[in-house]
């Protein structure tokens, strides 16, 4: 026999109170009411407020009643609130709950908090979108760079980046070729190190190598020096003048520029049924002032550039192409090596650069 004591009790109607019963108590509570009223579960059921389906889990104490429901169940049947239960606020059950499926995660995956790579591409995603252009005074607070004087190796690297890089608010990039360019980009990376003392960042993807340098005194510096953020063939952007007016940081912005931006092949041509072999080099950018500080320089060199097609420059005297790796030079491997096969050679294909 259950007891009961006490008034109906008033609840929160959105979000009521959980009762709790000792155990079986809740089933005989149920049953008791069902004997003393001659109801079925369906009328007990609309009475409650709820669907057939809850009211039998309730009974089968699957699930607690909710105070409301039981004060209308109390009601209907001429009784107190049993005396023997215990009252929850709503939602009492979520601190164990997450406790318990907190030490399930731990056990199944060995941490807590969901699937971290998940985390981190949500983040980079938030921190492309919004985060680095806000302003915080930790996450983007200025990362120490070292800004050198003018200097060759400098000049060197306007060009790279004049031919293969980029500029944004905070990054500095440059895009090289994951196989051909594998030594020339150890070799920017080095540079890099060598110039500003920070360590390049390095992302791959299909045949592409980036290099990035995230840092905002860095592209400051580098608009300061001449250069500029965002798109270069739209802005059709130039060599900085400080450049132009020395012939050592000029020699050393075009082998940044052929580096980058040129290429080493053999011209096959026919004459009078029989074919000639001859070595050129080629230099292309969408960049009109840029073409013309390239074909002016190696004028003033005492070479002859020629320009067959809008966008490219070309040397194609064999002697003139070895009296330009002799005075300006080539940083990048595979530009040299394919030069030395072809004198080694003399004619035919250049294997292809490995």
């Amino acid at each position: 026999m259950i007891w009961y004591s006490g008034d109906v009790a008033k609840t929160n109607r959105k979000y009521p109170k959980r009762v709790i019963f000792p155990k079986e108590k809740q089933m005989a509570f149920i049953m008791q009411l069902k004997e003393h009223t001659k109801a079925g579960t369906k009328e007990l059921a609309d009475i409650a407020g709820v669907n057939v389906r809850s009211f039998v889990d309730w009974q089968n104490e699957k699930y607690s009643l909710s105070l409301t429901a039981l004060n209308k169940l109390c009601k209907k049947g001429g009784f107190p609130l049993p005396q023997d239960i215990e009252i929850k606020d709503p939602f009492w059950y979520t601190s164990n709950g997450s406790s318990a499926g907190g030490m399930a995660t731990y056990r199944k995956y060995g941490r807590i908090g969901g699937d971290p790579e998940n985390r981190k591409r949500r983040w980079y995603e938030w921190w492309e979108k919004k985060g680095k252009y806000q302003n915080h005074p930790i996450i983007n607070a200025a990362s120490p760079v070292f800004l050198p004087k003018k200097s060759i190796p400098l000049a060197e690297f306007i060009g790279i980046l004049l031919g293969d890089g980029g500029i944004t608010q905070r990054q500095v990039s440059i895009t090289l070729h994951k196989i051909d360019d594998k030594k020339f980009c150890q070799y920017v990376k080095n540079l890099s190190q060598l110039l500003f003392k920070v360590n390049p960042s390095v992302y791959g993807r299909e045949n592409i190598t980036n290099l990035v340098i995230s840092r905002s005194r860095l592209v400051q510096y580098l608009v300061k020096l001449g250069l500029c953020v965002g798109g270069k063939v739209r802005q059709q952007v130039d060599v900085p003048q400080w450049v132009k007016t020395s012939d050592s940081f000029s020699k050393s912005c075009l082998k940044g520029l052929f580096d980058t931006d040129g290429c080493f092949y053999i011209d096959r041509h026919r004459y009078k049924d029989k074919v000639y072999y001859n070595c050129a080099m080629n230099f292309t950018n969408r960049s009109f002032p840029i073409l013309y500080f390239f074909k002016n320089k190696l004028r003033q060199l005492g070479f002859h550039p020629t320009q067959k097609t809008k966008y490219s420059i070309s040397l194609r005297r064999e002697g003139e192409i070895a009296k330009y790796f002799k005075i300006i030079g080539s940083s990048n491997p595979k530009h040299l090596g394919k030069f030395k096969q072809y004198l080694k050679f003399r004619y035919g294909r250049v294997p292809k650069w490995s």
